[in-house]
């Protein structure tokens, strides 16, 4: 059988790469597609892709001409919401004149065809994959759109697979969410014929628009054991340096969209910088992590013990280098929880309920006093022992391994599913 995978950025060659992996294993071929940035080609995970027997891995511009991928790139501009926040309403309603919306339409159904050929000429059968992309994304839902419905019109199924998972159990978690009714964001979603979620929690935001029957739950492929393991046979040597001397804790940023305390984030930096015994790793945010405040702030940068990186640096790398994670509702927190690393789940930094604290109430942190005495703990005693096993558990069963720890055969099995004959 037969797939096509579009990947856009880091989060999506994150989590939809388990899947490719598997899909191959099980002796079926694919295409995978990079619209993101030209640097993706050299991810240790797409490089592991492209060595794989019935993987053919090509970059947007190399299936394109020099023309098409112009015009694509300035009709995504044109859709761009932060750019037409930031031009002249006068320019705006000239490129809305100059490309409209029945232009951009033809030029769409255009390059979906040129790429849906490649995959599947003469009429063969397979599957079409993207991440969880919304209406609100930078990518224009347009050519999304256009795909799916030119992909289903030849007779193709569409599934939209997960870049990520739900690090909050709360709803309103972004700075301008004010109330509590469905994301209208993920409405979107409703033009695939299934849509994948790795467990209830991220199910809810698509339940208010798409029929109950096209979601599947089927567990984390990102965080599943059978990846971390192979995960850990494909990392890079690590750039990190140990000291076996130091309490190696890691923090990891979120975007400025969430409503994070940013200044109090700062003072917790200052008080871990404050312990000798103490190395701090500040991870900036895969995407839009220059527009942090943290990433403005230099006095923080000076601090001897504390270390700055940026995107570019693996989180598996860092969650290997680490003795504790810090959480302000991130994530990659799932995958230090699996490797039984301590989580201090800080929800006091952000306006919402963090998902591991949610489950494993012994992570959370209501207070400076708390992170300061937690710290002072594992410098003096260690960090072994630090979960109720039955509260941990609880939170895989939930949350990553749903229904149970065999993850990525059910990804393939319903990929398959989707192939009609």
């Amino acid at each position: 059988m037969k797939a096509l995978f579009f990947l856009r950025h880091y989060n999506d060659i994150d989590h939809i790469t388990p899947v490719v992996h598997k899909w191959v294993e099980q002796g079926h071929t694919c295409d995978v597609v990079l619209m993101g940035d030209a640097q993706f080609r050299e991810d240790f995970r797409v490089v592991y892709l492209a060595t794989l027997d019935g993987v053919n891995v090509a970059r947007i511009d190399e299936i394109l001409s020099r023309m098409q991928i112009f015009r694509m790139r300035l009709q995504k501009l044109v859709l761009d919401r932060n750019f037409r926040s930031a031009m002249p309403a006068a320019l705006i309603r000239m490129c809305d004149r100059v490309l409209d919306t029945g232009k951009r339409a033809k030029f769409w159904k255009k390059i979906a065809h040129l790429i849906l050929e490649r995959s599947f000429a003469g009429g063969a059968h397979g599957v079409v994959a993207f991440d969880w992309i919304s209406s609100n994304s930078v990518f224009p839902i347009e050519f999304v759109q256009m795909v799916v419905a030119t992909a289903q019109g030849m007779g193709l199924k569409a599934v939209s697979l997960p870049h990520g998972d739900s690090p909050h159990a709360n709803h309103l978690v972004r700075v301008e969410e004010l109330k509590l009714v469905p994301h209208t964001k993920f409405a979107a979603a409703s033009m695939f014929d299934r849509i994948v979620v790795p467990n209830e929690l991220c199910a809810k935001r698509f339940r208010p628009f798409a029929d109950s029957s096209s979601i599947a739950v089927l567990g984390s492929p990102r965080y599943c054991d059978e990846w971390l393991e192979k995960l850990n046979s494909l990392l890079p040597e690590s750039p990190l340096e140990e000291d076996a001397g130091k309490l190696k804790i890691v923090l990891f940023l979120r975007k400025s969209v969430f409503s994070i305390f940013w200044d109090e984030v700062g003072r917790v930096i200052q008080l871990l910088a404050a312990f000798p015994n103490v190395q701090l790793i500040v991870k900036a945010h895969t995407r839009g992590g220059w527009r942090q405040p943290l990433s403005r702030n230099r006095a923080l940068r000076k601090l001897e013990n504390v270390t700055f990186v940026a995107a570019d640096v693996h989180s598996a790398h860092l969650l290997a280098w680490a003795d504790v994670v810090v959480d302000i509702a991130t994530s990659v927190a799932f995958e230090a929880v699996k490797l039984n690393k301590p989580v201090l789940a800080a929800d006091y930094l952000h306006a919402g309920i963090s998902t591991v604290g949610r489950y494993i109430p012994e992570c959370i942190l209501h207070c400076r006093d708390d992170i300061y005495s937690k710290v002072e703990s594992f410098i003096n005693n260690g960090c072994d022992n630090f979960y109720v096993e039955e509260h941990r558990q609880q939170f895989l069963d939930n949350i990553v391994d749903v229904p149970d720890a065999d993850v990525l055969p059910r990804y393939v099995d319903l990929l398959e599913s989707q192939v009609t004959t």
